[in-house]
């Protein structure tokens, strides 16, 4: 197998080649066909996050083929397409998994940060986290459901029933959840940087009422606002956007220091809530979604050896839409 590894933390990628792994008791073994370039990936390229075991290969928007089966898995066999998420193993036994917040577990392993993930031709997974894809649909278009999709439905979730909803960073997951909105009959406001055109222009195709600068404030109070982007400075402006009683859902796994604000801005019940990570339900509820509400995904797709230009891209807010590897 090849992949693509990061030796350390804001380490150049490198290709390596590898034996070809094999899958142990529950484990599959999968050949990978697409996998979509999260910024999550960018959080771990640049040591953001605690606890990196390196090398690592990143990557956790998996789509392939089941190609090994381990031992004691009768859930998939060869061929079938599957999609491997983010959030790869819980314990099943700590407080939070016998509470039904398999997100919260305290013994977990995540794909593409504490387990090998999908920059590469084949990976492993623990069965009971590859979800099963079925046929329908094309390889590239699905790979960034399996993250900016997955954290996106969670965090819609968790703005309630919020009727003007604001979306702070308007990229992978911004773009596949402002279609479940306007789905669902929403008005969404799509937050940017300021002069993203493309981005914006990308919101109003798919039916965003208003699209401007993330300093910008709509005529009308928003209910719920969701923070994609992971700047900091971002809050304090959702807060000022949304109504008395309303919510600012934070949906990143890293975020830059939040500056200080005055309190009226969280005052009348103005709430402020993160969310963590996902649980297979969430997969199987989205995945369900996806069809109901037509979702197409805007993509690009490249050779899994540009993998280290791809994150720069991304970092550079050159991205439109999402951006696939493809090995």
């Amino acid at each position: 197998m090849r992949a693509m590894v990061l030796p350390a933390s804001r380490a150049q990628l490198r290709m390596e080649e590898r034996p070809d792994p094999i899958p142990g008791e529950g484990q599959i073994r999968v050949k990978v066909s697409a996998c979509g370039v999260c910024r999550t990936d960018l959080h771990v390229v640049d040591g953001e996050l605690p606890d990196i075991r390196y090398p690592i290969v990143p990557g956790h928007e998996i789509v392939g083929r089941v190609d090994l089966v381990g031992p004691n898995v009768a859930t998939h066999a060869p061929g079938d397409r599957v999609g491997i998420p983010w959030l790869g193993f819980t314990c099943g036994k700590c407080r939070f998994c016998r509470d039904g917040m398999e997100n919260l577990c305290d013994a977990p392993l995540f794909t593409g940060y504490t387990r090998d993930g999908g920059y590469a031709t084949h990976t492993i997974a623990d069965a009971r986290y590859a979800f099963p894809l079925g046929e329908d649909g094309n390889d590239v278009e699905i790979a960034p459901l399996l993250c900016a999709g997955l954290i996106g439905w969670r965090s819609l979730v968790m703005a309630g029933s919020a009727s003007k909803l604001g979306l702070y960073g308007f990229g992978a997951a911004g773009h596949i959840i402002a279609q479940v909105a306007v789905w669902q009959g929403r008005s969404v406001y799509a937050f940017t940087r300021r002069g993203d055109a493309a981005a914006q222009g990308l919101a109003r195709r798919i039916g965003a009422v208003w699209a401007g600068a993330s300093d910008e404030t709509p005529d009308e109070p928003l209910d719920a606002a969701i923070i994609y982007a992971p700047a900091g400075e971002l809050v304090p402006a959702a807060l000022r956007a949304v109504r008395k009683g309303g919510r600012v859902v934070c949906a990143g796994i890293h975020m830059s220091d939040i500056p200080s604000f005055p309190y009226e801005l969280l005052w009348e019940e103005r709430q402020l809530v993160s969310v963590a990570n996902l649980t297979r339900q969430d997969g199987l509820d989205f995945l369900r979604i996806v069809p109901q509400a037509g979702i197409r995904t805007e993509t690009t797709a490249f050779p899994l050896d540009q993998a280290n230009e791809v994150l720069r891209m991304l970092r550079n807010g050159q991205i439109l839409g999402a951006a696939v590897l493809t090995p």
